[in-house]
């Protein structure tokens, strides 16, 4: 995709911070008449520079009580094993995001859990058994006093 002028800035940064705006109010706010707009949209969607629509649910009010950070350090780093562990990781509903790191940690996952007992149990049947892991290391969330999806686009 050709490099972003300023009204596609402008597009993304209203759907980051509202997807479910719709085309007409769209197009209100960044100056455009609807139809180029939806054109503009659905260029950067095929572009891939827009990946998908989500709604920011609030865990706790799910009954996801627990966030934790649990470090990751695998026994082997070859790109088969890499590849089976991040494969066993998507398996698992309660890991939300992975993250490959360099440096001593080998993963960095972002795991939800209803109670700490439920993330014992998580710990101890599905993630320290999971394939290739060496040892884990977790942190539980105390407060978010951050939480922004997306990237800056001021």
């Amino acid at each position: 995709m050709a490099s972003l002028d300023e009204i596609d800035r402008k597009l993304l940064a209203e759907l980051q911070a509202e997807g479910r705006v719709t085309n007409v109010e769209l197009a209100q706010r960044v100056g455009l008449t609807a139809p180029p707009c939806l054109r503009r949209v659905r260029s950067l969607e095929e572009a891939g520079v827009i990946c998908g629509y989500h709604a920011d649910l609030d865990a706790s009010k799910l009954g996801f009580a627990i966030t934790v950070f649990a470090m990751v350090s695998l026994k082997s780093q070859a790109e088969d094993a890499l590849r089976q562990f991040e494969e066993h990781m998507r398996e698992l509903p309660e890991v939300r995001e992975v993250h490959m790191l360099n440096g001593e940690i080998d993963f960095i996952l972002k795991i939800v859990s209803k109670d700490l007992q439920s993330f014992q149990e998580f710990l101890t049947s599905k993630l320290t058994p999971a394939p290739n892991v060496a040892s884990v290391k977790t942190s539980l969330t105390i407060r978010t006093s951050k939480h922004e999806p997306g990237v800056p686009l001021g």
